[in-house]
């Protein structure tokens, strides 16, 4: 990766698209973002990395506002260290549950597929 992206190369590296990103950055999650002497956004690695693991939070079901705590936690320095703990445990916690919950529905799915194996059999 170059010492800067664009917009449409960030995009396509985290799998948002280019107006989330920038939704994104008026939310604060990221930035702020350095423009080139155009004024086009060029995002570095850290920004690109930051990204990621937003990603990885809405993708488990991390509501935007609690996002946006963790990040504001994060700009504030090190020591909110253990909220951003408390944040993440607490996620982790909902997403265990959520992955438990799917594994029971899974077994339901999976006793209904026998089911009719064994029927058309």
């Amino acid at each position: 990766m170059g010492a800067f992206l664009s917009v449409s190369e960030v995009a396509g590296q985290v799998d948002l698209s280019a107006h989330t990103l920038r939704w994104y950055e008026r939310l604060g999650l990221v930035g702020p973002i350095g423009r080139d002497s155009a004024g086009r956004r060029r995002y570095a690695e850290q920004d690109v990395e930051r990204l990621r693991f937003l990603c990885k939070l809405r993708d488990t079901g991390m509501p935007v506002r609690d996002m946006i705590r963790y990040v504001e936690l994060i700009n504030v320095g090190d020591t909110t260290n253990h909220e951003r703990l408390e944040i993440l445990v607490s996620h982790r916690a909902r997403v265990v549950a959520q992955i438990d919950a799917l594994q029971k529905d899974l077994k339901v799915i999976d006793w209904k597929i026998d089911f009719y194996t064994e029927a058309t059999s």
